[in-house]
Order: structure tokens, then sequence, then C-alpha cells
């Protein structure tokens, strides 16, 4: 029995290596420059609750901004209880490009609080930026580079898209950062092969709701923002809609293009922010979750087990396959490690972060079964 879970697992990495989209080489990056022949009108949407410490960083980001089009900000914020919505305006003072600061009315039932606020950002769109063709939906918690709107409209239009994306750089400093964070990107790339969302013949479909360029035309041709109004991962849920009218979309790797103000050196942030959506992703099943469980098991921790258990089971063909399982896993790590700027020998940790991960899941389908499930910034949703 040893000897064929450490096999399987092994076989597992051979075919995560060479069949799924080559997902962990990392390398999917926005290009530095690219001609483009017109600069169209940009509205900047940026959802704000409860952001008074990175809403004026966030605004003078993009305040910095060198697009040479129009270029409209537009904060909504939802029902902040501190200074943010004032902080914004204060920023606005400095910013050469427009910013309106709105408030949204009460939320609806059936709508999450980040949806709402889009929309009625969606909304206000005719009255202050109605020539803007495409809209760079981003949080309160992310700055951009002066150079990135320009560099994502050029490749959007250059390429066709009708949305285009990058996964914000996340804070990976402390102990629980440097383990957990890097591990987050490379599974996230494995769920969401990067070049299989860039691909018009599959059917996955990925972004990055800290950052998304989306042509405003495409979004009314889904139904506007009320067509995911509750969805708990909407960044995907909306490139999944956006895919399926068969236009075509991409996600990239961002390095210092999009980077999020998030501090996570707490444990307790990041398991937060994966407890919120994780039961979801699994479709809210029990017989997804204990796939998953027993798939990650197997993937991740089989090898280490077998070859950490050797004195005691002494087989040793096993612990051939359980060390050949876990070299591939570390190898398949190291692009990401390394866009992360840490060493190779950090790959190893790979199987603890995984754990972690198991154990968040099971925790988000723990609150989801007790009505806790999708807490966020003191609302939690059904």
């Amino acid at each position: 029995m040893i000897l064929a879970l450490s096999t399987l697992s092994a076989v597992c990495w051979i075919v995560l290596l060479f069949g799924r989209g080559a997902f962990w080489r990392a390398d999917v990056r926005l290009p530095d420059t690219i001609p483009c022949e017109r600069w169209p009108a940009v509205a900047v949407l940026v959802p704000a609750r409860d952001e008074a410490a990175t809403i004026a960083p966030v605004l003078n980001s993009h305040a910095a901004s060198t697009y040479p089009g129009r270029l409209s900000i537009l904060v909504v914020d939802d029902g902040s209880t501190d200074a943010t919505a004032s902080l914004a305006r204060e920023a606005a003072r400095s910013s050469p490009h427009p910013v309106h600061v709105i408030a949204t009315p009460a939320l609806p039932q059936g709508w999450s609080g980040k949806m709402h606020a889009l929309a009625t950002g969606e909304a206000a769109l005719p009255r202050l930026a109605p020539e803007a063709e495409w809209l760079l939906l981003t949080d309160a918690d992310i700055v951009h580079a002066p150079d990135t709107l320009s560099r994502l409209v050029a490749h959007a239009d250059g390429k066709g898209l009708a949305l285009a994306s990058l996964m914000a750089r996340l804070d990976a400093r402390g102990i629980w950062g440097s383990l957990l964070i890097p591990a987050f990107v490379f599974f996230f790339q494995k769920l969401y092969p990067f070049s299989w969302i860039a691909d018009p013949a599959r059917a996955t479909a990925g972004a990055a709701g800290g950052c998304v360029l989306l042509r405003r035309a495409a979004l009314r041709q889904i139904g506007g923002i009320a067509a995911i109004r509750g969805a708990l991962i909407d960044d995907c849920t909306l490139a999944e809609r956006i895919k399926h009218t068969g236009a075509r979309i991409w996600l990239g790797l961002a390095d210092r293009e999009v980077v999020s103000l998030r501090d996570n050196r707490d444990l307790g942030t990041i398991w937060r922010m994966v407890t919120r959506t994780a039961y979801a992703q699994l479709g809210r099943s029990p017989a997804l979750l204990a796939g998953s469980v027993a798939g990650m098991a197997l993937v991740y921790l089989t090898g280490p087990a077998v070859v950490l258990s050797w004195p005691w089971h002494g087989q040793s063909a096993a612990v051939g396959a359980g060390a050949l399982a876990w070299g591939l896993s570390a190898a398949a790590y190291v692009p990401t490690l390394r866009l992360y700027g840490q060493t190779r020998a950090a790959a190893v940790a790979l199987p603890a972060a995984a754990a972690l991960y198991t154990a968040m899941t099971l925790d988000s389908a723990r609150r989801h079964l007790i009505g806790r499930g999708g807490a966020w910034k003191g609302r939690t949703y059904p």
C-alpha cells in the first residue's frame, strides 16, 4: 500500500508537470512595450470599505499614472465606518485626473458588498465618465506603477482582448507570509493555468480581482455587474462569463506593476482570506471537499510522509517513489519562489504550506456550515 501510494503521488506530479499547461513556469508576464495606435478613455473603479490605511497611497498611485488617454477615477465608498471617504476626497485634490468619490446605497439582498459597490460605480459612468471604453476594476489596497495602465491597455488592444488581468504581487514578509503566499500563487496557477486561460479553445477562465482591465462593451454584453452580484469569487466568475461569450481573456503575474498593500505577516490575515472563499470554490459540496482533501494529501503529503517515516516501514522502493514525488513538487515550485525572491531550498516546505491550506479549506467548510461563510469586513453572506 505504501509503495502504491508513493508511486501514484509521483505519477500525479509527472502528469502535472507535463499536462497542466506548464503552470509551474510562472512566466506569464505583461510585455514591457507594445505599440498602440490610439488611447481610449478609461474609468478606474475602486470599491472601498474601511480602507483608511491604504486609500491615499492607492489614489496617489493612480494620480501618478502616465496613461496618455483620458483617465477618470471613481472611488465607491461601501459604507465605511472609518475615514476612507474623507481621505479619498483629500487625495483627489492633488490628482491631475478627475476623481469622484461616491457612496453606495443600502446593500440589497443577494448582493456581495464589493459587487454592489462596483455596480454603483457602473451606474454612475454615464454621468461621470460617459466616454470610457475600458474599465479598470481594482481594489483599495492595490497600488499601480505609473506605466501599468498604458501597458495593460496596449496589450489588451493589441491582442484583441475583452479582459486583461494582473495577479498583484502580494506581501510575503515574515514567517507566515514567506511560507504561505508563494504557495498561494503556485496553487492558483495550478488551478487556473494561465496559458489555458488565454487559449480560446479551452474553457478555463480566471482573473485576479485586484487588477482587471475590462472592455465596457463586454461587461454590457453579460448584463453588467448585476450578472455576478452574489459571487464571492467574483474575479474568476467575471472572467468565466466574459470568456463564455466567445471573447478572449488573459491573466498574468505582476512583479512591481501591481502591488498589494495588505499585510500578510499574520497567519490570521491569510487564514481569513482563504476561509472566506475556499468552500465556495468547491461549490459548497461535501463530496468535492472530501476529494480535495484526499487529493492534497496524495499529491503534497504522501511523498514527504513516506520518506520521513522510512525508519518505521523500511520500504526502500516506496522511499524512492516518495522522494521522486517530493523532488518533482519542489522543482515545480522553484520558479514561483524565484518570483518572490526566495531560495530554492524553500521549496522543500511546500508540503507544510499545503497542509495549512488544507486545514483552511476544512475550516472554510465549517464556517459555511454554521452560517459564517464569506465573512469579510463585518459582513457575512449566506
